[in-house]
């Protein structure tokens, strides 16, 4: 698990897990993380997902406006 950078400051993600086929990423305030998989969210979207996640910027909103509710 990994320290999201949040660089600008107003992001809701506190930590992401980058795995082979998936991200899992947690919320503040949530009890737990929520799992986007090749499966289920798309290669395409999870691939992005784990750009922004190391970049430390935009993955809230990526989420937000691509794949809110197709977590596993």
């Amino acid at each position: 698990m990994e320290r999201y950078l949040n660089t600008n400051g107003n992001s809701p993600v506190t930590y992401y897990q980058i795995n082979e086929d998936s991200i899992e990423v947690w919320f503040k305030g949530a009890t737990k993380s929520y799992k986007y998989s090749y499966r289920k969210a798309g290669k395409k979207n999870v691939d992005n997902m784990k750009v922004l996640a190391r970049n430390g910027s935009g993955l809230s909103a990526f989420i937000t406006k691509n794949v809110r509710f197709q977590y596993d």
